[in-house]
């Protein structure tokens, strides 16, 4: 209520201070007397008293990062307006603004529309708002003794958690490393694909040698100013792109580099850092990079570095659900999560992202509670109904219920599905649950999510309680691969349904790079208002470097070997060096619909760790990499298959 319209209340009978001084001399509203007045100071005193309890509550019990959610809201764009809330995630003008409020885990864009982002404002304000009071008076008529006993068993719970995590962690056992299969590079026989295999090399070799260059041991560079660039999502956690690089550097047999990798790794690599870190981002470019350079080289420094940093990670999980905080404090152990997502919760694309990594360190550690963690994940999932079958990108660790509605197989939601999928192929196809799950999921978003253009465009919209959003982000062009790469697992009768579907999504995210001059794909685009596959709005024509195009592509040529994936693979490598290459290696753009290059002066890791080893996989043979021995994480990080008959690698009782 504006001050305004109580402080007359309070003023003398006589129309003097506040009241009499607005009111002009007589023009002020009047009262009737001091005991008239006595009654409506109760009244309003009793209204305001109540809503502050009742909002009280609300914040106590149900709210976690409750004190922070207002400056999120206030302060941060929407999650459903802006590229901001995507996952490689966050909002503002580059990666690190990301983190604080996509998704990625997990960016570069122009300001939004300011009258969308405020009326999504204050909807998420009356939404958070109507979801305390509920949630209030839900408590409120609960028993004092069920409330007391509720929260004694919630912190009971999040201490023996704590306990059990700072229990000795007991030594790395020792390992027989088995050689990997698949790692070596072979010559492609056609001069062509030959020469075009060399050239994306040299590409690496250019982003790799100008990181080096101008920002070693930093997270990534600055290719126009020449200097480097630290994203919040790491903390102070420093040497992202040398991670993230390690295993293309690996597989491309760039042997020297590799090396200064290795040695950066052993002498300055340190998690024992004061400052808040994206659990999902570095659990995928840091744990990830680590374990596929393990697992490619046997080099023991990278498996003890990944367990040391997942036993970093494991008080995220202390939650009274279980599922994990996206934010975590290195040194405290303290977590939180955005304070723009939907009133303190978890994201689906993040919790949902740590399951590959998770069980790997569990198999090389010998302990098992990296993979009991995960597994709880799916314990939670599955006691949830899900809205029309479909998963909302928001769950609060602390109920344990969805936040808000909103599905999408984009950021926020994406490399979930994905990990499903690879969760069963990693396990040699034993972990039925995740087959069902993703299946299960899979048809719910054919049958409420994907959606044809009137041109024949068959595109995935995204979801908000009901009502659909005709929008694809370039986060979703994933799908296309993801699709593909489950036929195997389908009902016989799909199995050719899923790859058709996985060729049509590449045509589209196709679509949406031919569109552009620069021949390079916007971060969204749109099916609404007379337009196919072109991004309407300003905050949503940016490429920062990203790899989801690339990675379909890759998937569709290694699983149907047809010549136009290499050629579409190829028309991204000109437009890459046409307009992204630059003195100092090579940025992002701000605008792919301009004649003229707006740069945005950051190099990912991930173009290093995703989008060019993708581009090699494109023009290498088969036999190097093969599907059947390897499973990518959402960086582009290789995990091997863990089989039923034989571990990759053998632990040896001492």
């Amino acid at each position: 209520m504006p001050v305004g319209g109580l402080l007359p209340l309070f003023s003398s009978p006589a129309g003097g201070g506040l009241g009499g001084g607005l009111g002009g001399g007589g023009g002020g509203r009047k009262v009737s007397g001091p005991a008239a007045l006595r009654l409506t100071e109760k009244f309003v005193l009793l209204l305001v008293f109540s809503a502050f309890i009742t909002l009280c509550f609300g914040a106590i019990f149900f709210l976690p990062d409750s004190s922070k959610l207002l400056s999120g809201v206030l302060f941060h764009s929407s999650p459903a307006l802006q590229p901001a809330a995507d996952h490689k995630p966050g909002p503002g003008a580059r990666a690190e603004d990301a983190a604080e409020g996509r998704a990625r885990r997990r960016e570069e864009g122009a300001p939004g529309d300011p009258e969308a982002a405020l009326e999504d404002n204050l909807a998420r304000i009356r939404e958070n708002h109507e979801r305390a009071l509920r949630e209030a008076k839900e408590t409120l008529q609960k028993l004092p003794e069920e409330i007391q006993r509720d929260i004694l068993l919630e912190k009971k719970k999040v201490a023996q958690d704590q306990l059990r995590d700072k229990a000795p962690f007991r030594g790395l056992p020792p390992v027989d490393f088995v050689p990997p299969i698949g790692v070596e590079s072979r010559e492609p026989a056609d001069a062509a694909i030959r020469e075009k295999r060399a050239k994306i090399k040299e590409m690496m070799k250019h982003a790799w040698n100008n990181y080096k260059g101008y920002a070693w041991g930093l997270n990534e560079l600055k290719p126009i100013s020449k200097g480097g660039h630290s994203s919040s999502l790491f903390g102070n956690i420093k040497g992202a792109t040398i991670v993230d690089a390690l295993d293309t550097l690996f597989i491309m047999e760039m042997k020297n580099e590799f090396e200064e990798a290795k040695s950066w790794v052993e002498e300055n690599l340190d998690f024992n850092v004061n400052a808040e870190i994206s659990v999902f981002e570095v659990n995928i470019r840091f744990v990830g990079g680590l374990l596929s350079a393990y697992y490619l080289s046997g080099e023991e420094i990278f498996r003890k570095k990944a367990v040391e940093l997942g036993v970093k990670l494991l008080p995220a999980f202390h939650t009274p659900s279980g599922i994990p905080w996206a934010l975590l404090n290195m040194k405290s152990g303290i977590g939180r999560n955005w304070p723009w997502a939907s009133g303190g919760s978890s994201i689906l694309a993040e919790f949902g992202t740590l399951h590959l990594e998770f069980m790997h360190l569990s198999h090389l550690s010998g302990n098992p509670i990296f993979a009991e963690k995960v597994m709880n994940i799916r314990t939670v999932l599955n006691k949830l109904e899900k809205p029309q079958g479909l998963y909302p990108n928001y769950l609060n660790p602390s109920s344990g219920q969805w936040g808000q509605h909103h599905v999408s197989v984009g950021g926020l939601g994406d490399s979930f599905y994905e990990y499903l999928l690879k969760a069963w192929l990693m396990s040699d196809k034993t972990d039925l649950e995740a087959k069902k799950m993703y299946f299960d999921a899979v048809q719910a978003i054919e049958t409420h999510l994907i959606r044809k253009s009137s041109s024949g465009l068959t595109y995935i919209a995204e979801w908000k309680g009901g009502l659909l959003e005709h929008k694809m982000g370039h986060l979703t062009c994933f799908a296309g691969g993801m699709f593909a790469l489950g036929a195997d697992g389908a009902p016989e009768a799909m199995a050719q349904h899923y790859l058709e579907l996985g060729a049509e999504i590449a045509r589209t995210c196709h679509e949406s790079y031919n569109r552009t001059f620069m021949k390079l794909g916007p971060e969204a685009f749109r099916f609404d208002g007379g337009v196919e596959a072109i991004a309407t709005r300003q905050n949503e024509k940016y490429y920062i470097l990203r790899p989801e195009v690339m990675e379909t592509y890759m998937y569709m040529w290694r699983l149907t070997h047809d010549p136009k994936y290499r050629k579409w693979a190829w028309e991204a490598v000109e437009a890459l060096e046409n307009h992204c290459r630059v003195n100092g290696g090579y940025s992002g753009l701000r605008d792919v619909y301009l004649l003229h290059e707006s740069y945005d002066d950051v190099q990912q890791s991930f173009f290093l760790a995703e989008t060019l080893k993708y581009l090699y996989l494109i023009f290498s043979d088969d036999d190097l990499l093969p599907l059947e021995h390897w499973i990518f994480n959402s960086e582009a990080h290789l995990l091997p298959i863990l089989r039923k008959e034989k571990k990759e690698v053998e632990i040896r009782e001492e």
